[in-house]
């Protein structure tokens, strides 16, 4: 009888833990941040050039089309027929002008 107990109370220590541990952790699926980005010929002030745009862009002298002097930080850029001030680093269009 004190053997039959004694496994008994053995048992129910090493089972009492297992009962207790967290069950398996769930998979939460990542949020994608997904900025807008605006393609070829549809130029809106706030939103961001592509990266690849960025790239394509050429910079120009803004003196020369009677362009305001961009604050730091920011760049005049020409891409097709539009004037794009443009953030450096961000990408972010400050503002727009047609090309005239």
């Amino acid at each position: 009888m004190k053997k039959t107990i004694t496994a008994l109370l053995a048992a129910a220590c090493l089972i009492a833990p297992a009962a207790q541990a967290p069950a398996a952790l769930a998979v939460t699926p990542s949020k994608d941040v997904h900025r807008p980005v605006l393609h070829k010929g549809s130029w809106t002030r706030g939103h961001r050039l592509s990266p690849s745009d960025r790239n394509h862009a050429v910079p120009l002298d803004y003196t020369r089309y009677r362009l305001k002097t961009p604050p730091h930080g920011y760049r005049w850029v020409r891409i097709g027929g539009s004037f794009l001030m443009v953030g450096s680093t961000s990408g972010l269009i400050l503002s727009v002008v047609a090309a005239r």
